[in-house]
């Protein structure tokens, strides 16, 4: 009895003594360093990617907490100047246009930085690399519970596909980097997994516990190490029900060699004894309707009861029964398009009825057309403006935006089909800035964006939304991109960020993110003309607010008549507009003009000036200002 005493108390006198000896440890980090955060001045949260740059170039960049840790010795006990810039944020500039602050700097000191966000969507943590809180650790600072500097070796990888599997996340970047030599890395699919939120995994806006697929000796593991020279990529990453009723999970895959050159193509299944994928079959010339990598997939049933996996890359323009069987035989991939069936793009023979009218319809072995080739068959004539299911551009200007990669997503809280996607040759960037937008279906029409993201001068290629962090019945979504100075034409590579994946958060409740929806024109039972959303499969007749936001007027109908009012809970919007009166009206809006019927007193609504219908007349005054629809084709070029 007396020994058990004495061991317990030369137990707590070892854990004391090593509790001082940590404390100890964590102060003098403290003291070695002078500390500086940076955060969202409207959340008071550490914003990652900052940059701070001293007069004489020595550049720090904050951790995922906003944190770095200044050890420069030529630097204590100075005041120093740090200029503050980080992609969308913002630190306001002094009188002489400089964007910085200057500190006394001293070991264990520290400072706080306001800064402002800009981009819609907000920063919030690195997801992959090493050192993702780096001046954290330096500092003594708690951190999530991830690998704060280095987890299975990994310090770039690109590209994600991750869905949810049984109970976990899986989880699949391209190729990926190592400490030990440039080609040291997997260039066969590196994997992991992680818990689910709410079931020990982590919530989302906190960080990702990733286990890696590793083997023995602790070296990544391929995950699909198809046979053939260079590096195999895959997409199109499906969870799937087996004949028996097991889940497995498929993908596309493809194998690179030569500069990007791709020469085979095949699908690949998930082998539970292996923990690897398994080819199932292969192609040495690409399938009509194969999609490169990066393409991510939803699955849904249609009116008719079937099951589709829908493709996107970045819109779902392809599908095929979700059945294994299906997955694995490109000869049943059906392309929703307005080419003849079985055609390219390249015939340009288009599908149209004896009256003229453009036939979209899920055909197989048909390629949709993308939004680039659409352009293209307008330029020449081939195609009305309005005859487009793509008509992406900013609600802002009415700019064209000409989406590249992304996902597309069913949304619970905004009751539409949610695209993530990054543009092609942007403002800011070539493949660095993100967009938002919404249809009323998978296949559109996909017309108003907001950009949520910019990088300057740097790429974010691949982003993609995960669904299983939704929040809040979807008010809330998470994403991330590949951010990488690659494309870019920036020679200067972010220290540590670079090639790596980053995570954003966006709020869709955000008064900014209110777009124009497709109104569409319908009769009631008496004949009297209603406007409502999510008719789908018709034309839209024009774009409104769905609600109210600033600028813009309810219009309520007075019996058979349109008129701009005071909704109540007697009179419902119909949809809210801009008033006629403006000084200066969007270049997106169009008036929507009344036509009143002679002899009937019916009223239809139209944005073209010049309708005409017999019996018709136009009143002389426009009712409001609504947004053009797929027939606009942007602002003139200056």
């Amino acid at each position: 009895m007396e020994k058990t005493t004495i061991q317990r108390a030369v137990g707590v006198l070892i854990l004391v003594g090593l509790w001082i000896r940590g404390a100890s440890i964590l102060a003098a980090a403290e003291q070695a360093y002078f500390a500086i955060q940076v955060v969202d001045e409207s959340t008071g949260r550490g914003v990652p990617l900052v940059e701070l740059e001293t007069i004489h170039k020595l550049r720090f960049v904050t951790d995922s907490q906003g944190l770095v840790a200044i050890a420069e010795p030529e630097l204590f006990d100075q005041q120093v100047y740090f200029s503050v810039r980080s992609h969308g944020y913002e630190y306001p500039a002094d009188g002489f246009g400089f964007r910085g602050k200057a500190f006394h700097v001293k070991r264990g000191g520290s400072e706080t930085i306001a800064i402002k966000r800009i981009n819609l969507a907000e920063r919030l943590y690195r997801v992959t690399g090493g050192g993702i809180y780096r001046d954290s650790v330096l500092l003594g600072k708690q951190t999530p519970p991830v690998a704060p500097l280095l987890n299975a070796g990994v310090i770039g990888c690109d590209s994600v596909m991750a869905a949810s599997f049984r109970d976990r996340i899986y989880w699949f970047w391209g190729d990926t980097s190592r400490l030990n030599h440039p080609l040291g890395g997997n260039f066969h699919i590196t994997g992991a997994t992680s818990r689910l939120p709410g079931a020990e995994g982590l919530e989302p806006g906190i960080g990702i516990n990733f286990d890696y697929f590793v083997e023995s000796d602790g070296r990544l593991r391929g995950m699909a190490p198809m046979a053939g020279a260079g590096p195999t990529w895959i997409s199109a990453l499906t969870v799937l029900r087996e004949p028996e009723g097991r889940e497995r999970l498929y993908a596309g895959y493809v194998k690179i060699r030569n500069q990007l050159e791709s020469y085979q193509w095949g699908v690949v299944a998930w082998d539970d004894a292996t923990q690897q994928f398994t080819r199932i079959a292969s192609y040495d010339n690409k399938p009509p309707l194969f999609l490169e990598p990066q393409a991510h997939t939803f699955l849904q049933t249609e009116a008719d009861g079937k099951e589709y996996v829908y493709f996107c890359n970045p819109l779902p323009f392809t599908r095929v029964p979700a059945t294994p069987e299906a997955y694995c035989d490109f000869s049943r991939y059906e392309g929703f398009s307005c080419l003849k069936t079985g055609t390219g793009p390249e015939a340009k023979e288009l599908d149209r009825d004896r009256a003229g009218r453009l036939q979209y319809a899920w055909k197989p072995g048909t390629s949709p057309l993308t939004q680039q080739q659409a352009k293209q068959f307008i330029a020449e004539g081939k195609l009305e403006p309005r005859e487009r299911r793509i008509a992406l551009r900013d609600v802002v200007t009415g700019r064209a935006v000409e989406a590249h990669s992304g996902s597309v997503y069913w949304n619970d809280y905004r009751k539409r089909w949610v695209l993530i996607t990054v543009e092609l040759f942007g403002e800011s960037s070539g493949l660095g800035e993100v967009w938002f937008a919404e249809a009323d279906e998978p296949t559109g029409p996909w017309v108003y964006a907001r950009k949520i993201v910019t990088h300057d001068r740097y790429s974010f290629y691949n982003p993609k939304q995960h669904p299983f962090f939704d929040q809040e019945g979807g008010r809330v979504i998470f994403f991330e991109g590949t951010y990488t100075h690659t494309f870019s034409g920036n020679p200067e590579a972010t220290p540590r960020y670079d090639y790596n994946q980053i995570m954003y958060r966006l709020d869709l409740s955000r008064a900014e993110l209110a777009l124009p929806v497709a109104f569409y024109e319908v009769n009631s039972s008496n004949q009297d003309v209603r406007f409502v959303v999510r008719a789908g499969g018709t034309e839209p007749t024009f774009f409104a607010m769905e609600q109210a936001t600033p600028g813009t007027i309810p219009m309520v109908w007075q019996q058979s008549r349109l008129e701009a009012g005071m909704a109540s809970e007697e009179t419902v919007a119909a949809f809210y507009a801009l008033p006629m009166d403006l000084q200066t009206s969007p270049e997106t809006t169009t008036p929507l003009y009344e036509y009143g019927h002679q002899e009937t007193g019916r009223y239809v609504y139209r944005t073209d000036a010049d309708w005409q219908q017999v019996g018709y007349f136009r009143t002389p005054v426009a009712v409001c200002r609504v947004w053009k629809g797929l027939e606009y084709s942007g602002p003139p070029e200056r």
